[in-house]
């Protein structure tokens, strides 16, 4: 599995606009519905019912937003930067800039485990992190964090 074929250079955005956690599931949820043909409204609530289980901000000013999606074959992201560092109720009590949104199927959970193990990994290579937070356009942004694993 590459990080490159679930998380696509034109699914990328940096400077996106949002004061509030929910208003950044929101804005994830609109650019999830048009970039891979599913409701904003089926995302939204599929985002907001698994926020309500607990954050899914990690920590670092990391979040990973995920939601499973009737109907989807196979897992697809989103990788946004914000504007501004919002409170995601992270482990760490640190605001979140960076998200990172998983949308998969029903049947394909065991996937999106495997996603986020490899999410984690990456995050955790020397510099990237760093990288993404310095990266001036979405080019420098998206190969920052996809580095060598594209196909």
């Amino acid at each position: 599995m590459k990080l490159a074929d679930i998380i696509r250079p034109e699914h990328t955005f940096i400077g996106v606009s949002v004061s509030t956690k929910w208003r950044a599931l929101q804005s994830l949820a609109e650019k999830a519905g048009k970039a891979f043909a599913v409701k904003e409204k089926t995302i939204v609530q599929a985002l907001e019912s698994r926020e309500n289980l607990g954050s899914t901000g990690i920590g670092n000013g990391i979040a990973v937003p995920h939601a499973a999606i009737a109907g989807m074959t196979s897992p697809r992201g989103l990788l946004v930067r914000f504007a501004q560092p919002l409170d995601f109720e992270a482990i760490d009590d640190l605001p979140t800039d960076i998200a990172f949104l998983l949308l998969f199927g029903e049947s394909n959970r065991g996937e999106y485990l495997n996603v986020l193990a490899a999410i984690a990994r990456r995050l955790q290579s020397e510099g990237v992190l760093q990288s993404m937070h310095k990266s001036r356009n979405v080019d420098e942004f998206y190969s920052s964090f996809i580095g060598d694993s594209r196909p």
